[in-house]
């Protein structure tokens, strides 16, 4: 069937590319506008089996595409970061094109101003010049041109951001930057016995709780944020830097892993409910290439995932999300009515593992850091680091109907992460179990494979 339709399909491009010439609104007329949309977080209404998502049309390959379902209508948006002003959108169609689309722009992603209109589409590549505003932009296909449906290697959205400059205020420049990078595509060769994981564990407790402090999103302002409850580095508050945090101590059992955790508290009624006991958080490799993994820079800080978060968001956030569960009662995408007795609350959540090599931070917290594309880094973030996953257990059952997060409903979970692993050790365990291809235990040990020994000695530390 998948070969029928590449069969239909590439007739069908043909067509479309010999005709894209007469839809192209313009030349690049204004090439010299910033390309805004690379790399941000994008979201669709469906996606093509799970090989085709959102992500994949601003990514900068043309060897990736995002593919919808195969009815009407159906739309990919891209969000901006900040508001900005639109002047040219980039369409670069597969065969399954749109006949019928609007390009719209949004200050808010919910309400929607139509900057270009078309019933008469014949797919291939289209440059649109528009004029427009927004922080959100998105293609809205009502009718499709074969078929199947809507596909696209890449939506780009050309003009000026009001977001500060790189290198201006909300940003802090990685010293020394990395650069010259270029995103890994191979495969590694198969192994005896086979490679199966890539990854170690920190077991992190619980090291301050129910303190309204943010240090990456609201730096230096004491009580300007929603109940956090902090993991790691025992020191963590709204005045931390990377040298105060370096000085402080670790609820972690590595001792090198003085790392900032956080994330909202969970609340049942008005009373905060901890998780108990050392958490899991995995490292691993978020690309395929698992060899090309590095170390992630001290300081790298990030956000991941958004308290103001729509349930749609959350569902289909870039990376892996399982939501909610509790007993059975598994992917729920808000608190799960009841939980049985005894049982506990998880979810697990994965954060972006591509950098741009350029910035530790960025004023979004977001835009430095990206997802990988069917497992290879898009060329605007072509780092691959440790792709940081949290696995929490909250201790609360039965009723759930009183349970909340200090940042509102379920699916505005999100969590921080604040980069402060000591740099040999950190080095030692992505080295030994991520390129190394184990499942490792924080001492970087892998039960099934013993002969491989450790990273680290019985406490935790590298061999003197």
């Amino acid at each position: 069937m998948r070969t029928a339709r590449r069969r239909l399909l590439a007739a069908c491009a043909t067509v479309a590319l010999s005709g894209a010439a007469l839809l192209v609104a313009g030349p690049d007329a204004h090439a010299a506008d910033t390309l805004l949309s690379q790399g941000r977080p994008a979201l669709a209404s469906s996606q093509e089996n799970g090989g085709a998502p959102a992500a994949a049309a601003v990514d900068g390959r043309t060897d990736t595409r995002w593919g919808s379902a195969w009815s009407d209508p159906q739309w990919l948006r891209v969000d901006l970061g900040a508001t900005a002003t639109i002047t040219q959108v980039a369409l670069r169609w597969e065969a399954a094109y749109a006949r019928a689309y609007q390009i719209q722009t949004s200050a808010d992603g919910a309400n929607w101003t139509t900057v270009y209109s078309t019933t008469t589409g014949a797919g291939g590549n289209q440059t649109l010049s528009v004029s427009g505003t927004g922080r959100y932009v998105r293609m809205y296909g009502t009718q499709r041109g074969t078929g199947y449906g809507y596909s696209l290697y890449e939506f780009q959205v050309y003009g000026t951001s009001s977001a500060t400059p790189p290198g201006g205020a909300g940003y802090v420049l990685a010293n020394p930057p990395v650069t010259g990078v270029v995103p890994s595509t191979q495969v590694p060769p198969a192994t005896n016995p086979p490679t199966t994981h890539h990854e170690f564990q920190m077991n992190c407790s619980v090291s301050r709780s129910n303190l309204p402090d943010d240090p990456i999103v609201f730096p230096n302002l004491p009580g300007a944020s929603h109940s956090h409850t902090f993991m790691g580095n025992t020191t963590t508050n709204a005045a931390s830097t990377l040298g105060s945090l370096q000085a402080g101590g670790t609820s972690c059992i590595t001792p090198g892993d003085k790392t900032g955790y956080w994330m909202p508290t969970l609340l049942n009624g008005d009373t905060a409910v901890q998780p108990v006991g050392r958490q899991v958080i995995y490292y691993k490799a978020g690309v395929i290439d698992y060899r090309s993994v590095r170390p992630s820079p001290p300081g790298l800080r990030y956000l991941v995932g958004s308290p103001s978060a729509t349930l749609d968001e959350f569902r289909n956030a870039p990376g892996a999300v399982e939501g909610w569960e509790c007993g059975d009662s598994s992917f729920n995408w808000d608190f799960p009515a009841n939980c049985p007795a005894g049982t506990q609350l998880n979810i697990r959540m994965q954060a972006p593992s591509c950098w741009n090599g350029l910035h530790l931070d960025s004023p979004d917290h977001k835009s430095h850091m990206a997802y990988p594309v069917l497992g290879i880094c898009p060329n605007s973030h072509p780092v691959a680091v440790p792709m940081i996953e949290f696995k929490m257990a909250f201790p609360v059952s039965g009723d759930m109907r009183n349970v909340r997060l200090s940042s509102g409903r379920g699916y505005s979970f999100h969590y921080d992460f604040y980069n402060v692993f000591d740099p040999p050790t950190l080095a030692a365990l992505v080295s030994h179990c991520i390129n190394g291809g184990l499942q490792c235990d924080p001492r970087g040990f892998d039960l099934y494979k013993p002969n491989r020994g450790a990273a680290l000695n019985e406490n935790y530390e590298l061999p003197r």
